[in-house]
């Protein structure tokens, strides 16, 4: 192979690394709210024994920094929000990862969730929780 066909496959190597990775759902993210519009924190989602998880890692209001979910139930009834995991045992299917739950700590509810990357925009995350055909999608934004 000569030095230039090495160099153009190498580009090509390279290039194509770099298109699967801003593909990921992987790294963290600033989520918006879907209902008022705010941003609320930053979720940094990560694979853990083949699933994935996300984790609020910011709270952007300064004034819930000490926000607990005092409507869960269970483990979380009362626990911090910042370091709460909020995703949790997503699995790969196809283009989106789905199967696991999401929970809102406003709220107290915990949804069916799926997540997957905007075709059009790698640095948009669609979220979605659901409960039969019922569902809510929030655009959240990659964090650099």
């Amino acid at each position: 192979m000569t030095s230039k066909k090495l160099f153009l496959f190498a580009t090509f190597v390279v290039l194509c690394g770099f298109t699967a990775f801003s593909q990921s759902v992987f790294g963290k993210w600033k989520t918006i709210d879907d209902e008022s519009g705010k941003e609320k924190s930053i979720v940094e989602i990560y694979e853990k024994d083949g699933k994935v998880f996300g984790k609020v890692v910011e709270l952007l209001n300064k004034d819930r920094q000490d926000a607990v979910c005092d409507k869960c139930d269970g483990a979380k009834k009362d626990a911090p929000v910042l370091g709460m995991v909020i995703i949790e045992n997503l699995e790969k299917d196809d283009d989106e990862y789905a199967g696991g739950t999401i929970l809102d700590p406003e709220k107290g509810k915990e949804y069916k969730c799926k997540i997957w990357v905007d075709e059009n925009d790698a640095n948009i995350l669609n979220v979605r929780g659901y409960i039969a055909f019922l569902y809510r999608t929030q655009t959240w934004h990659r964090v650099n």
